[in-house]
This record gives C-alpha cells, sequence and structure tokens, in this order.
C-alpha cells in the first residue's frame, strides 16, 4: 500500500481481480461458458454447457472443433476475424440461445482464443427480444409454407373440362407426359390451358412432391432474364439483394420449372438455356460457384416456333431439345361440344361468395347455350370466362338469355345464331339470318343496351355502373352523351 493515496501498488493484480471476478459472474449466471484456441478447438467449457449438448463429462469436449460440440458455432468466425459478436441467437435444435462471443488476445494484440457466455434463463430485460424472435420465426415458418403451397400443382387433368374427341386427345397426351421426365413442349393460342396442363402434367409425375416454379418469359424484361434463371451473387449489379439473388433453376430443383411464352426468349439467353439443359449445371452471375440442378422443362408458347426457327429468331436445337414431347392445346373453337360444361363449370366459380355471382345459382337458357356455341371465340376459354363474369354482373336474374349475352358476342355470331336485333332486345328468327343495316350500326345498338343494362343494374349511378363493367367513368359520360342514353 502507499503512504499517499492508500490504494494497492500493484494495479495488475487488482486487473486480473477484476477480470477474474467478471468472469466468474458471467460464468455463474449464464447458461453456459465456453473456451476456444486459435483453432477454435475447446479449452474449456463447464458442466451445463456441455451438459445442454449431450457430453456427461466437460472434459470429453476438451480439443474437438467448437462445431462438433455446438452445432452452429460462430466461435471460429471471432479467432479468425478478431472481432467480437456482442448479442447474437444460436440455433441448436431446443430453445434458442443469446449469446455473447468475445476474442481473447495476447499482449501484441494477436488473437490467442475467444470466449463465449451462453446468456438465456437470468437476462430477464432479453423477453421483448425473444417475443420478436419468436414472431418472426412463426411468421417466416407461414412465409414458408405459403410459397411452398403456391409452388404445388393447382390443377389436375379433371380440371381441363371436356369430353370432345379433342379434348380426350389432350388428356391422353398430358398423362403420358407425366409418366416420363423429357422435356414438354405446350403449343397453342392464348387462353387453351395450357398453364393448366402443364400444372396437371407436374402433379401427376414423380416430381409432384417437388415445386413447381413459373416463369412468363414475356412479362420479364430481356436484362433481368437472365438473372431472373440463374439468380446473381452478392454485388453483382448494383440493386441486387445483400445476399445474392437465389435464380428460378435454383429454386426448382428437384421439380418442374414451367417457361411460358417461350417463343419470346432472346437469343444470348436461349444458348445459356440450352447449355443448362444439356449439362444440368450452371453459374450466377457474378458467380465462380458451379450450381447443380435436376429440374423437369415445360415450355408453353403461342408463337409459331418452326416459323421462328426458320426467320433465325428462335435456335433450332434449343427447338429441338424442348420438343420431344409436343401437345396441342385446341382452341374453343375446335371443340364446341365442351362449351357448355366450360360455361357451367365457369358459372359454378363465379357463384362462390366474393367471385360476383354473390352466391346465386346461373342457368343458361337454350337461346344463350345457341349463341356461345356459334360465337368462334378467338380468346378462347379466357374469352368465354370474361363474358359469363360480365353478364353475371348485369343479370338481374340467375337465368341468363342471349338478351344478357348480346353485348358481348360479335354481329358475326349473332347472325350465324340466326337472331336478329330488334328495339326491345333479341329475337329468334327460325329462319335463315337477315342482313342487317351495318356492322356500325349494329355494334352501337349493342353498346347502347349493354350501357343501358349496366345502368340500370346500379340505379342509374353513373361512378359504380363504370367500375363494374371496367370502363372509365369520364368515358362512360361521353358515352352516354353519344348514344344518347337517358340516365
Amino acid at each position: 500500500m502507499t503512504d499517499l493515496i492508500g490504494v494497492p501498488a500493484d494495479y495488475n493484480a487488482i486487473l486480473r481481480r477484476a477480470m477474474d471476478s467478471l468472469f466468474r459472474t458471467f460464468e455463474n449466471f449464464s447458461e453456459g461458458t465456453l473456451i476456444v484456441d486459435a483453432d477454435a478447438r475447446i479449452v474449456w467449457i463447464n458442466e451445463r454447457y456441455a451438459a445442454r449438448f449431450g457430453f456427461t463429462d466437460s472434459q470429453q469436449a476438451i480439443g474437438l472443433d467448437c462445431e462438433t460440440v455446438i452445432p452452429n458455432s460462430l466461435m471460429r468466425e471471432v479467432v479468425q476475424t478478431g472481432k467480437p459478436i456482442l448479442l447474437d441467437v444460436l440455433e441448436n435444435g431446443r430453445e434458442p440461445l443469446v449469446v455473447t462471443r468475445l476474442p481473447l488476445k495476447d499482449e501484441a494484440g494477436k488473437t490467442v482464443g475467444a470466449v463465449g457466455f451462453a446468456l438465456f434463463d437470468e437476462m430477464k430485460s432479453l423477453t421483448p427480444l425473444f417475443s420478436h424472435y419468436s414472431r418472426v420465426q412463426e411468421e417466416l415458418i407461414a412465409a414458408r409454407q405459403s410459397l411452398a403451397q403456391a409452388r404445388r400443382a393447382k390443377y389436375t387433368l379433371a380440371s381441363f373440362v371436356g369430353t370432345s374427341a379433342a379434348s380426350l386427345e389432350v388428356k391422353r397426351q398430358a398423362r403420358r407426359a407425366s409418366y416420363v421426365d423429357s422435356p414438354v413442349l405446350l403449343l397453342g393460342e392464348t387462353g387453351t390451358g395450357k398453364e393448366l396442363l402443364a400444372h396437371a402434367i407436374h402433379g401427376t409425375s414423380v416430381r409432384a412432391k417437388g415445386p413447381l416454379v413459373m416463369v412468363n418469359v414475356a412479362a420479364i424484361p430481356d436484362t433481368l432474364l437472365e438473372v431472373e434463371f440463374f439468380g446473381a451473387a452478392p454485388g453483382a449489379y448494383t440493386g441486387v439483394e445483400r445476399r445474392g439473388r437465389v435464380g428460378k433453376f435454383e429454386l426448382a430443383n428437384g421439380g418442374t420449372l414451367f417457361l411460358d411464352e417461350i417463343g419470346d426468349m432472346p437469343l444470348p439467353l436461349q444458348g445459356k438455356l440450352l447449355r443448362v439443359l444439356q449439362d444440368q449445371e450452371f453459374e450466377p452471375l457474378g458467380s465462380n460457384r458451379i450450381v447443380r440442378t435436376d429440374v423437369r422443362i415445360v415450355a408453353a408458347t403461342s408463337a409459331d416456333l418452326p416459323a421462328l426457327v426458320a426467320a433465325g429468331r428462335f435456335r433450332a436445337d434449343l427447338f429441338y431439345r424442348l420438343n420431344v414431347l409436343t401437345i396441342h392445346a385446341p382452341p374453343l373453337r375446335a371443340r364446341r361440344s365442351d362449351i357448355e360444361a366450360l360455361a357451367y363449370a365457369i358459372l359454378e366459380d363465379l357463384s362462390t361468395p366474393g367471385r360476383g355471382g354473390h352466391g346465386r345459382h346461373f342457368e343458361l337458357q337454350d337461346d344463350a347455350l345457341r349463341l356461345l356455341a356459334a360465337h368462334d371465340w378467338p380468346g378462347n376459354v379466357r374469352e368465354l370466362r370474361n363474358t359469363l363474369e360480365r353478364a353475371v354482373m348485369l343479370c338481374d336474374t340467375e337465368r341468363i338469355d342471349a338478351r344478357t349475352l348480346a353485348p358481348f358476342i360479335g354481329a358475326a355470331s349473332l347472325a350465324s345464331a340466326g337472331f336478329s336485333a330488334a328495339a326491345d332486345g333479341l329475337e329468334s328468327t327460325g329462319a335463315p339470318p337477315r342482313a342487317i343495316d351495318s356492322y356500325a350500326q349494329a355494334i352501337a345498338d349493342f353498346e347502347r343496351r349493354f350501357l343501358s343494362d349496366a345502368l340500370r343494374a346500379t340505379g342509374g349511378r353513373v361512378a359504380e355502373a363504370a367500375a363494374r363493367i371496367g370502363m372509365g367513368r369520364a368515358t362512360l359520360y361521353k358515352k352516354i352523351a353519344a348514344l344518347g342514353i337517358a340516365v
């Protein structure tokens, strides 16, 4: 002791005592404590911590790599970087632990080891943190489950409604495609059910438990397609996520990748896609990492691929690689006998509460069925659904007749179905159709009746009628004035 201020002269002794006391305090109040050397091997671990990881004697853990004793441990990162990890959550298969990791340095500042404390039971102030952590974990699990469900087949072959010869042949080919693992090429006009067939093929294949990942090539800018397919390493380009971007090929591993509108794929990417299909491996953008993938390709297009190949806009070698099993989805005009069944299936879906039908059950009158069968449906099933949905919104009863459908059907279809326009609606001639004055006049008449019905269904409320028929309010006001509709 000195005579001047009465404090110990050996400051190092006090420092050592403080360090020892601090260590013992943390060791007593923490759930577990361990020390590792510069190679991240266990130098010391207390009995409580060793028992948590299955060691009856803490000495059994001495000399082992920290990861061998504690899965997911980051003690090696601390000794390698020399930087502490002051607060972290350690997943260990049981209750998560809040841990603190500190580097141990010698007099020269060199990292010679690290000490870690697992804090849980005595850290009452961390309860809000654990509540937040638990909530985030639950949300993450729910999001993963929702994503996994979204990447399952939503349709089966039974969803492809129809018993015509063309429909039965498509189902037969799709069922055969599900038995093998070769690429499938779906051809057909827009709205013919190519996406539905892709779901059905995946859902009945051996890959049904794997993901079904879908990419609409036409909907993604050319500059982003490569990243969309193959992903990107962290920092590969400005704006990429800090952890990088996982591509669709990697997400679809073990399952099916559906490439819709593949005819719109740019030529440079076609070569890269061909290589992936041949080698079953790729490198993410900006990465030297080789990713192996096991993916079944189902491609679809409404374009004429052979014509694109002849024009040099689609690679012939890629076409032959994809054109192994080809299924032609027939247009609706080629299976008119299916229209009634399709229409009722659509109406049943629209009758679901919240779908526009308000729980009503609709019935198609004979003249409505005749009118539907007469139309050529250039938009196929998608157009049929649109027509019925619009009719359901404007129909005051559950019985849908030709007059209800007429505003949405072309004049040529009305004529071929044997209908003529009259001032009060539609009349069946029962005879060969007579000529109408002019196409423009017929369209104007149909439009006038359609808008009048929409306004009548909403009690004359223009804004509501515009919203229900998908028209701008200002546009509807102009139509009302131009057509002389009384509001």
